[in-house]
């Protein structure tokens, strides 16, 4: 490995705090009465009326315990894009509700979100197997598909807009147990088709301060960039950039059963087309990166109980994956969090924790 690795450093584009909504999507939120709270519950963002579909990779949950929304996602994609595998393809938008995480209700829980899926078809004006669909909240609870179907329906039809407040809304809409919304802007450029640069946005917003411990990304996150990209080189995108930011990043030790993130871009920037393995993949990835690594450690910061940040910076590794299972090893450990809550420099924890890792390199 030739340089540390770490969560929050490296030669990135500098990212801010803030939900700006790329060109051709639309963004919104309502409250269902989902949450007991009355608050906003139900969030959506899809691309723009009359534009083409939106390209999108998706990653998901390793719990072997899976959410209805996840079921039904991976269908859709696999309907609309069979060779993608259901982890890329195209799509109009995603809709999430906060409130019930529709997990562990089995069938009956799976024909609740086909419901929903139902009703946000409608409201865009498409097939059902052209939406997505992610949940977060209480496991084990149905959601009342029959209210939410026909709410959602015109939502979907009259309630988005493409204002930046927007995608601002929808992140708050997001929120569980989350004591601020979370959201993430690089801007950039990339040349259009005659090679004059263009403006580019790359944004995000997420949700996610329990259940934290990605085995694949954790918690739920929709990212989104206007630049012209196909499903697949959006999946090359998503994958390592997933790696490098949500899964080194852990709360609580456990792995949710609705862990989703979705990465669209709509191509209404008028950049040429992103290929694979070109400079352009590479500073939009990097784009992408910065507002991934922004939400991660936004999350970090408003675990669960949380009254510290740790990030732990790896050097000396054989190479990436064994200094990420260290770096795993050490922020997850119990002891260490203890000595670092109690301000106790005991920095045998660290290495104990270290060596926990039981890398190959090192049998």
């Amino acid at each position: 490995m030739r340089e540390p690795l770490t969560l929050f450093e490296g030669r990135l584009p500098q990212s801010t705090a803030s939900a700006a909504l790329p060109q051709g999507f639309r963004a919104g939120a309502a409250a269902m009465r989902i949450k007991s709270s009355g608050k906003p519950d139900v969030a959506m963002v899809a691309i723009e009326k009359g534009a083409p579909d939106a390209s999108v990779a998706a990653v998901f949950t390793s719990n072997a315990i899976v959410a209805a929304p996840l079921i039904l996602s991976q269908r859709h994609l696999r309907s609309i894009s069979p060779l993608g595998g259901g982890r890329y393809g195209w799509s109009r938008g995603v809709v999430c509700t906060a409130g019930c995480a529709n997990a562990a209700t089995g069938p009956d829980g799976l024909a609740d979100q086909e419901r929903i899926a139902k009703g946000f078809a409608r409201g865009l004006g498409t097939d059902r197997e052209r939406t997505l669909a992610m949940s977060t909240g209480v496991i084990g609870t149905r959601l009342p598909a029959d209210r939410l179907g026909p709410e959602i329906a015109r939502l979907a039809r009259d309630g988005l807009s493409d204002e930046p407040a927007a995608l601002a809304a929808a992140a708050e809409a997001m929120c569980t147990t989350d004591s601020r919304p979370k959201s993430a802007t690089v801007h950039l450029t990339l040349p259009d088709r005659t090679g004059r640069p263009v403006p580019v946005t790359a944004s995000g917003i997420a949700k996610g301060v329990g259940m934290i411990h990605p085995q694949m990304a954790t918690m739920l996150a929709i990212l989104l960039t206007d630049a012209d990209v196909t499903p697949l080189v959006l999946h090359g995108m998503l994958r390592p950039v997933a790696a490098r930011t949500w899964n080194q990043l852990t709360v609580d030790g456990d792995t949710s059963t609705n862990d989703t993130v979705f990465l669209f871009a709509s191509g209404a920037a008028g950049t040429a087309p992103v290929r694979g393995g070109s400079p352009e993949e590479a500073v939009l990835r990097d784009a992408v990166e910065a507002v991934a690594r922004s939400l991660a450690r936004q999350q970090a910061a408003d675990g669960e109980g949380a009254t510290t940040l740790i990030t732990c910076q790896v050097s000396g590794a054989a190479d990436d994956a064994e200094a990420r299972a260290v770096a795993r090893s050490v922020v997850a450990s119990s002891l260490v969090k203890a000595a670092v809550h109690g301000r106790d420099p005991n920095w045998g924890r660290i290495a104990a924790a270290a060596g926990n890792a039981r890398l190959t390199s090192a049998a």
